[in-house]
């Protein structure tokens, strides 16, 4: 395991795009937290333009609830695409360089080449998720008075939830770039498929009149990105009749890692029949 993470980290250190793209990732991801109070006071300013009875302005940094909130905007589509884009280029660059040739050629088995990066997948995930844990602590404690441990304590499962999110999304991205093998044509298909076509197929699916026992829910991307759903906003959620999650259900888990699994073993059965 250590030496194909050795092997692993060799071609790492080498692409400068896989450094921008994880540093852009961090930067959108502050953005969109330092943004997300301001835009959700600037709502409720709006809102009370026209009540009665004006609301309070909101925080969404305090404990308990910082766990879900976070993870929330840390889990967007339009976040996550940058870490997916990572592994497509980390892919397809052993298809572009012959460098899964040369590996085969000095030793490593097939099994073993998906193994190591199914290991970056996982090492990324651990990395990205104990910053994520570590910032929302300091985020969490500096926003939240009369803090108890109960209270750090009661949302924290959230953060778990964002680790399979991001391991799955990885894994799915992993599996664009292993089926078309092009960077190009692999990072043009799975953002057309995560920001257009799911989206188009999740709507219809959704609609009564096609499916009433709403079967959208268990698409793949959205399978993914519903593990960390709404952020937890009590205020907007009665005046929206949001139907906000208290909690990161087993199941809303075990959807995206079946996903996981399946994509896993088609890229097996992908690499033992082609050509490389």
């Amino acid at each position: 395991m250590i030496k194909l993470l050795k092997i692993e980290f060799k071609k790492i250190l080498t692409y400068k795009i896989f450094w921008i793209l994880t540093g852009l990732y961090f930067l959108f991801l502050a953005a969109g937290l330092l943004m997300a109070e301001f835009m959700i006071n600037n709502m409720v300013d709006n809102m009370n333009k026209r009540l009665p009875i004006p609301l309070p302005h909101i925080t969404i940094y305090f404990f308990p609830w910082v766990w879900q909130n976070i993870t929330f905007f840390a889990t967007l589509r339009y976040v996550l695409i940058f870490p997916a884009i990572v592994m497509i280029i980390l892919i397809t660059n052993e298809f572009t360089f012959k460098t899964i040739r040369q590996n085969m050629i000095n030793g490593l088995s097939k099994a073993e080449f998906l193994i190591s990066k199914l290991l970056i997948i996982v090492l990324i995930s651990v990395v990205i998720t104990c910053m994520l844990f570590i910032g929302t602590l300091i985020i969490g404690i500096s926003h939240t008075s009369d803090l108890t441990f109960a209270m750090v304590y009661e949302k924290s499962a959230f953060i778990i939830g964002f680790f399979i999110t991001m391991f799955t999304f990885q894994v799915f991205a992993l599996f664009f770039g292993f089926i078309f093998r092009n960077t190009g044509l692999s990072i043009a298909l799975f953002t057309l498929y995560i920001f257009i076509v799911e989206p188009i197929i999740y709507y219809f699916l959704k609609s009564p009149i096609v499916f009433s026992n709403n079967i959208s829910k268990y698409l793949p991307a959205n399978s993914i990105l519903s593990i960390t759903e709404y952020p937890a906003i009590q205020v907007l959620k009665n005046l929206m009749g949001l139907n906000l999650q208290n909690s990161v259900s087993f199941i809303s888990c075990m959807i995206p890692m079946g996903y996981a699994a399946i994509m896993i073993g088609i890229v097996y059965w992908v690499l033992l029949k082609r050509d490389l």
